[in-house]
């Protein structure tokens, strides 16, 4: 039982990592048409609103089953719980978000997946139990991803610092989804997302009012919104909607350190999905980067000693 729950989180968690790696290119390109907190705050709300349809379905068809039973309803807990997620999510995003503005795709995509190596180290702090496998394996893929982003010189500049400070954020919500979901129902995983994204899209969105103007000029027209529109609807159902909500479902029976450097495959999917779709060629050195990535998400896996964190009902 405890090897089919190890099995199903890697596939989630992987699945996770696709959808984010492949929404890397809509990320950018909403970046184009609107500010960074206002496209941080329309894709958060959008991936709630996604979550309480799915929600609402749910409820409509255990109701009709007959199968009331127990009734899933935000508690205090939950709702703290969405509350501290989302604020969170709102500043890893944002950070990231505004980064971006001028830092490279590469760069970015390296410096945010360092989150790798600050999630065990983060955890120590938590008391977390992290062995020598799992060390070794945020080495290899930390250098997998040097190989896999970076192809110039690595010069850092303040917003590289910004984005960084972005990855530091990612690795405290991996953290504290592994806090709240392995005790919550499925359907109280869904809510808690809910919450979060809720959370995470009004601050984004109250921020857009007052810095966004740095950013773009001539404030919001509907023009720019239909136009960025396509990368919106991926950004807020898919990366947002599904993707957080993948990561929280994936982590119940996952360690967060384990389930980071899974989840840090977006990396290697981002490259792949411009080898597919964009026609891009890879590079022997990239070609590397995606091999490390991957023998580190496979030795991260291996049940070495008692490094596997036990969360079978």
């Amino acid at each position: 039982m405890k090897m089919n729950n190890t099995i199903k989180s890697t596939l989630i968690l992987t699945l996770t990592a696709f959808i984010w790696g492949m929404g890397f290119v809509a990320q950018r390109s909403g970046m184009e048409h609107v500010g960074p907190f206002f496209f941080s705050g329309l894709r958060m709300l959008l991936g709630a609103a996604t979550l309480l349809v799915v929600i609402y379905i749910s409820g409509t068809r255990t109701r009709r089953a007959g199968r009331e039973g127990k009734q899933y309803v935000p508690t205090v807990r939950l709702l703290a719980g969405g509350a501290i997620c989302g604020t969170v999510l709102f500043l890893a995003g944002n950070f990231q978000q505004v980064g971006m503005v001028v830092t490279s795709a590469s760069k970015a995509g390296f410096l945010t997946a360092l989150y790798i190596v600050l999630v065990p180290i983060v955890g120590i702090f938590l008391k977390h139990k992290t062995h020598w496998n799992t060390w070794v394996s945020v080495a290899v893929a930390a250098v997998g991803l040097y190989f896999l982003c970076i192809t110039a010189n690595l010069d850092i500049q303040g917003s590289d610092l910004i984005v960084l400070i972005g990855a530091l954020f990612w690795a405290v919500h991996i953290l504290v989804i592994d806090r709240y979901v392995p005790t919550l129902s499925p359907t109280d995983v869904l809510k808690l997302c809910m919450i979060q994204f809720a959370v995470g899209g009004i601050l984004s969105l109250i921020c857009a009012l007052f810095f966004d103007g740095f950013f773009v000029s001539g404030g919001f027209a509907w023009a720019e919104i239909v136009q960025v529109l396509p990368a919106l609807l991926y950004a807020g159902i898919l990366s947002t909607g599904a993707g957080f909500t993948l990561q929280a479902v994936g982590q119940k029976y996952a360690n967060p350190s384990a389930a980071s450097i899974i989840m840090s495959l977006e990396a290697v999917f981002s490259v792949v999905g411009g080898f597919l779709i964009l026609n891009e060629s890879f590079t022997g050195r990239e070609t590397l980067g995606c091999v490390l990535m991957f023998a580190a998400v496979i030795l991260a896996q291996m049940p070495i000693g008692g490094n596997a964190k036990s969360k079978a009902n």
